[in-house]
Parts: C-alpha cells; structure tokens; sequence
C-alpha cells in the first residue's frame, strides 16, 4: 500500500507540475508579442523586373552552404515541375526557389522568388513556447536547433507555409528556412546573397520604409504597369519582403486572403493548447506505465508465493 501511494503522489505531483508550466508556458507565450523593429531592413521585389533567371537561387545555395541540387541552376525545365499539384516550395534543400506564372492576357510569363518573408511579428516565433525563434533588429527571422523540441507548430502556425522540417537525419531533425543571410550578411550590414546576386535589379535591399516608399513611388509613377498593392506591407501584419507586381498577386501564386493582422490573433487559442499536450501527457502516460507495471509485480509475487 506505501508503494502505491507514493507512485500517487508522484503522478499527482507530475500533472501539477505539468500544469504549472503550462500556465508559465501560455504567459510567456503571450507575452511574447511583438511589433517588429522600426529601423529594420526590408527587400523589395519588383515581379515585373524578374526574368527566371535563377541567379538568387544559385546563391542562396552557396551562402548557405546547402546540397547540389539534382538539376543545375541554369535548367530551366525546373518551371514545369509540379509535385502534389503544386508548383515548387522551398524545403530542406533550397531556401528561396523562383517559379514562373503564366498569365491570362499578359503575353510574357512572370516570375515569383519564394523564401521566408520574415514577418514583422512572426507567428514562427510567437507561436513557438521554447523560444526556438528570434526577430533580429535588422529585421531577420532566426533559429536555434539547440533549443527546438521538433514540436513543428511553427509550420502550423506560417501563414506562408515556409518552414519546413529535416526529415533526412534522424539524429538531427530540424526546422529548415532562410534566415535573411543573417550571420553572413545582414548582421555585417550587407544585403542577401540573392539580392547582391540578382543582374536584373529586380530586388531592392534597404531599410523597410525606404523600399516600401519605393515600392508605392513605383506603383505612382506607373499606375498602368503596376497593381495598386504592395503584398507584405500589411500581409501577417507587415513582413520584410515585400512585393510589386504587374498582375494581380493571386494569379502569380500569391495567397491574397493571408489576413492585415498578425495571425498569432487567429491562432492563439490553438496554440495555447500544444504546451499542455506536450507537457501533460508524458506525465499521464507515466502514470499509466508505473500503474502497468505494478499490476505486473503483483502477479509476480503472487505467482512467487504460489511457488513457495
């Protein structure tokens, strides 16, 4: 009777103390909101400037010292893959990829660069109870492995669908996604490999408000050429890659239903439900095994004393 409610009392004691940090978790979590830094830096993509060129993506992978990819970066046919019904996505492999969009009226395709945009107030980040995340104050989205849980409720929570997990090591799964050249570049003051790399122009590094004053001086100046929209400037609450195009965004590939505000307001009531998941069921299913294993000890021992 002494051993069984001693393990009682260790179950209980493990569901409080569960509970406990999941009431901590859930304040830290709220308090984790944040606006971005005023002086950040911000890229400006001009889609009516990008030629498929592939030079960005070319880059990117030498930066960041990432695999050879099976296709080289002059092949083009790349554009005419589909997986899953879906045009290419960034992955483990590859931080930013470009795809082309052909558009009904317009008598040339357009390109997208795709990679992390590196929200003003990240839903990555706030939606992370580990802290896995940081927003820099040069305006970069960064990422610890050291501290990440694999939880993958960052994946979740994107409304960009940019973070994606290492599947390939089964020692060391990680989050993988651009981090804005940080340690590199951006944090020596200098622009992203992909930026510096592009021959077309076609992405203009530079304070946020600068490029977005750019952006709408662009659009002013040429109100027959441009949509009169910046995509990211309000998108997830405002991110630092922003985008001008000659076509409306949806038909190259843009998701224009992505909400003003940060998405943290659509998605806290869910996410303050994975620090409980993850913090009060290993303690139920502990209590479960220490229960499993003393009716296994009692038959024992009664199978013992039958012997005797």
């Amino acid at each position: 009777m002494k051993t069984l409610i001693n393990r009682r009392k260790f179950l209980q004691g493990g569901i409080a103390a569960s509970a406990a940090a999941t009431v901590s978790l859930a304040k830290k979590s709220q308090a984790a909101h944040f606006e971005g830094y005023p002086d950040s830096m911000g890229v400006l993509v001009d889609l009516s400037r990008c030629v498929g060129c592939r030079s960005c993506e070319a880059a990117c992978n030498q930066e960041q010292n990432l695999p050879t990819p099976e296709k080289p970066f002059n092949d083009f046919s790349v554009f005419d893959e589909m997986h899953h019904g879906q045009k290419r996505r960034t992955d483990e492999t590859a931080y930013t990829v470009v795809n082309r969009y052909d558009v009904p009226g317009m008598d040339h395709p357009l390109f997208r660069k795709i990679q992390c945009n590196h929200c003003q107030e990240p839903a990555c980040l706030t939606s992370c109870f580990v802290n896995a995340y940081t927003k820099t104050p040069e305006g970069a989205v960064i990422y610890n492995a050291d501290v990440c849980v694999g939880c993958r409720t960052c994946m979740v929570a994107c409304p960009f669908y940019i973070p994606t997990f290492r599947y390939s090591s089964a020692f060391h799964p990680r989050i993988m996604k651009c981090i804005f050249c940080y340690d590199t570049r951006l944090s020596k003051g200098k622009p992203p490999a992909c930026v510096e790399a592009c021959p077309q122009e076609a992405l203009t590094f530079g304070r946020r408000n600068d490029v977005l004053n750019m952006g709408r001086q662009r659009i002013r100046e040429n109100p027959d050429k441009y949509e009169d929209h910046i995509y990211g400037e309000h998108e997830a609450g405002g991110t630092a890659w922003m985008y001008i195009s000659p076509a409306p965004f949806d038909k190259v590939g843009m998701d224009t239903t992505v909400p003003k505000e940060p998405i943290l307001n659509f998605v806290k009531d869910f996410l303050a439900i994975v620090p409980m998941v993850l913090t009060i069921w290993p303690a139920l299913f502990t209590g479960i095994h220490l229960l499993a294993t003393r009716k296994d000890k009692l038959e024992q021992s009664k199978k013992t004393e039958g012997e005797v």
